[in-house]
């Protein structure tokens, strides 16, 4: 069976997460933002790390309930820099509580936090036929304008990198490659 190039190395857990979620258009708002807060964890590591460590991220930050990351006090954050568990960085940390307070004025406004990232894409997943992996962009024009925009709001740790992997991750894109059997599946 045909995978893209970063599944294809025998990692299981790089496997499982290609096959299984990688690509499929998500709609539900607690999970975007646990994908939104996991990919700026991931901000100059690689995703692999961030993976292994997401079950303990789901605990340390209550499944990514919005609310209850929101009301995170600092003490608790400064509690969670001494968990090995998680990636201890301070910034990134404080990012996921202070993002959690802006999806809540996000969702004030535009009623889901669904509605208004997939606005970017008018609601519908962008279809790629990348052949190569080196057809494959780390940035496009599109996520330029959702990383502008995150940030416009108050968002951190939303460069277009991340939004770009953050696409991805979420199905607002498919970027599996032609001939890899998730592409047409998702």
């Amino acid at each position: 069976m045909q995978r893209c190039f970063w599944a294809a190395n025998g990692d299981a857990l790089m496997r499982d997460y290609h096959d299984t979620e990688w690509g499929v258009p998500l709609h539900e708002d607690r999970a975007l933002f646990e994908f939104l807060c996991l990919e700026g964890a991931q901000a100059g590591l690689s995703w692999r790390t961030v993976l292994a460590k997401r079950a303990r991220y789901r605990e340390a930050f209550h499944d990514f309930d919005i609310a209850r990351v929101a009301a995170m006090d600092d003490a608790e954050l400064e509690g969670l820099l001494a968990d090995p568990g998680l990636i201890r960085n301070r910034l990134k940390m404080g990012a996921m509580r202070d993002n959690a307070r802006v999806v809540q004025a996000v969702i004030g406004t535009h009623g889901s936090l669904d509605a208004y990232l997939w606005s970017f894409v008018d609601g519908v997943p962008v279809r790629h036929r990348w052949k190569d992996r080196s057809e494959v962009p780390a940035t496009t024009p599109l996520s330029d304008r959702m990383s502008r925009e995150l940030k416009k709001r108050g968002f951190r740790f939303v460069g277009s990198t991340i939004c770009y992997a953050f696409m991805q991750a979420t199905g607002m894109v498919n970027d599996h490659l032609t001939g890899c059997f998730r592409h047409r599946q998702v």
